[in-house]
């Protein structure tokens, strides 16, 4: 726990002025209320034996005086709830921006395995209230103490019986306090987890929307939801419990310490060691000494809430990417788009199995590879690996004979573009979406890259040609529509090495052939690896590679593979 609110306290560090100066106006504020009951101490104890115009000229001093510490308090307090905040905020950002990167170096083995709602938990709700915690947390401790250390101080010069008996039950208080805090924390965990599984279900539901719909099965996901939402009542339950208690025993003990001062105060008036005024300020500064102990308990479950949040954050820090630059890492330049495996086996993280066994494959600059096979065979995977989305199990590959571990992730994948059957757009504009694969081409390269992709047309016939916004995902474009942008957008890029992953085969006639002709074009003197689910898209291929569990089992064009009669001959006649 000490290492991680030592690293907690670094995110101070940009800020460290404005946190001493929200940390002054915090003392400041604290002092001026410290002082109020001093003033009716005095007023009630040397004002009724003055002279009347003397009287009058103290009060009105003592008033103006008054006053003016209001205004100074008001100040003070304007800023720690805005300054203040403001820092709070400038924290989280910090925060969001660090955890946001990170999610961007984590590799794909990472994703596999993990929720979207999970992880924009992280980012969201757990960050804000870490933020209220940075914020809150000192300057309520700062306020505390001062106001606890000032009215001790001020009450033992009053009187020492009466702050002997008012202090007697502190120590039991936070005894109290200590048990509860730490059946609280176990809670406040307990909840993090529930609100991003259901964050997760929440974030599910909606991006499958359509398919709940068309299956008429919203009754299913009502039940599904309503059973993690139990599970989130039942740990918020448990939470409250605890907090009921912590909340309920420390107003106990306030009230306790008042009827103790009450108690004593009148038994010592009865023997004349106190007197009224002394009581009646007495009184006034157990209202102050007890408030900032209304303050630690709002503290307390601020602290839960907030270092439950950071203990998460720190986890998903602490999660090393499985693939990143080495140190001595260089550019990868002038490709030409030479590719060897080298005996290359793989297999995922969480199975014994190997998805790729000893593939070896020689590729020149320029060829056109086609991989067919049955589902599972590992086309995907093999793809996968040119661009480091997942790294070989064993052996190696290389681009133009520099092994790819040894060059930088983003110059790698700078010179692959990839279309996939399952295309991505974001939401927002289709110039927008194009432009995603050269931010920084103009309007006239990018509507020369949907001329290519031959999306010009359709897009000039939206509402707002490229300024027409696609909705999430999209969703207002057909299929086909939607994989000419992608082809577009790496048009855009133009890279000398391409992976087509089954980029056709959700799409109706009339879309393949517009969608097949962008390909087509779009190849033309790249390294180019298809693959295949409807075979006869590539019989024009150099090379058909025929891959199974056992790894490539025929290699040859298309004329080659039908005249063995082997595997792939099987596979054409089947889908003929």
């Amino acid at each position: 726990m000490k290492e991680n609110l030592k690293k907690m306290a670094g995110y101070y560090k940009p800020y460290i002025g404005t946190f001493m100066l929200d940390m002054f106006f915090a003392f400041l504020a604290s002092a001026i209320s410290l002082v109020i009951p001093l003033a009716v101490r005095y007023i009630t104890t040397n004002i009724p034996g003055m002279e009347a115009g003397m009287a009058s000229k103290r009060l009105i001093f003592i008033g103006i005086t008054l006053i003016v510490l209001v205004l100074i308090q008001f100040a003070s307090n304007f800023f720690i709830t805005n300054i203040g905040h403001v820092m709070g905020a400038r924290m989280e950002y910090d925060m969001r921006a660090e955890i946001f990167d990170h999610y961007q170096k984590l590799s794909f083995s990472f994703y596999d395995d993990q929720k979207v709602g999970q992880l924009m938990s992280r980012i969201t709700s757990d960050l804000f209230d870490i933020s209220e915690l940075l914020h809150h947390g000192p300057e309520n401790l700062a306020i505390s103490f001062i106001k606890i250390v000032g009215a001790f101080v001020i009450l033992s010069n009053i009187s020492g019986y009466l702050t002997l008996a008012a202090f007697a039950l502190v120590p039991v208080m936070f005894a109290y306090a200590f048990v509860l805090n730490k059946r609280m924390k176990r809670a406040f965990r307990e909840n993090r987890v529930r609100i991003a599984e259901i964050n997760t279900q929440i974030e599910d539901n909606l991006a499958g929307i359509r398919v709940v719909k068309s299956f008429a099965n919203e009754a299913i996901e009502r039940e599904k939801f309503k059973r993690g939402n139990r599970g989130f009542l039942a740990a918020k339950k448990n939470s409250y419990f605890y907090m009921g208690f912590f909340h309920s025993g420390m107003t106990a003990f306030t009230m306790f310490i008042n009827v103790t001062v009450i108690m004593a105060g009148g038994f010592l008036m009865t023997r004349g060691l106190i007197k009224t005024a002394d009581l009646v300020t007495f009184l006034l500064y157990i209202n102050i000494f007890t408030d900032p102990i209304r303050t630690l308990i709002d503290f307390t479950e601020q602290f839960q809430n907030g270092y439950s949040g950071f203990e998460r954050f720190l986890e998903m820090l602490a999660i090393e990417p499985d693939i990143k630059d080495k140190a001595d890492a260089v550019e990868l330049k002038d490709v030409r788009g030479d590719i060897r495996f080298n005996d290359v086996s793989f297999k995922y993280n969480d199975t014994s199995h190997r998805v790729l066994k000893h593939i070896d494959l020689d590729i020149k600059a320029g060829s056109y590879v086609a991989l067919v096979g049955s589902s599972g065979g590992g086309k995907t995977t093999l793809c996968s690996l040119i661009p480091r989305f997942y790294d070989v199990t064993d052996g190696s590959i290389s681009v133009d004979g520099i092994d790819i571990r040894d060059v930088t992730l983003k110059s790698l994948r700078k010179n692959i573009g990839i279309v996939q059957q399952d295309v991505y757009l974001f939401a927002g504009t289709v110039y927008e979406n194009i432009s995603y694969g050269d931010p920084s081409a103009t309007r006239e390269d990018i509507i020369k890259a949907a001329k290519l992709a031959n999306a010009h047309d359709f897009i000039m016939g939206l509402p707002n040609g490229y300024d027409t916004d696609i909705g999430q995902r999209g969703i207002k474009l057909s299929g086909g529509q939607k994989q000419r942008l992608s082809i577009a957008r790496v048009f855009l890029k133009d890279p000398p090495i391409l992976i087509f992953d089954e980029a056709t085969s959700a799409l109706d006639n009339e879309s393949e052939n517009i969608v097949k002709e962008s390909l087509e074009k779009l190849a033309g003197g790249r390294t180019t690896f298809v693959i295949a689910h409807r075979l006869s898209t590539i019989r024009n291929a150099e090379t058909i590679l025929v891959l199974t569990e056992n790894g490539i089992e025929e290699s040859g064009t298309h004329e080659e593979l039908m005249s063995k009669n082997g595997i792939y001959a099987g596979l054409y006649k089947w889908a003929k």
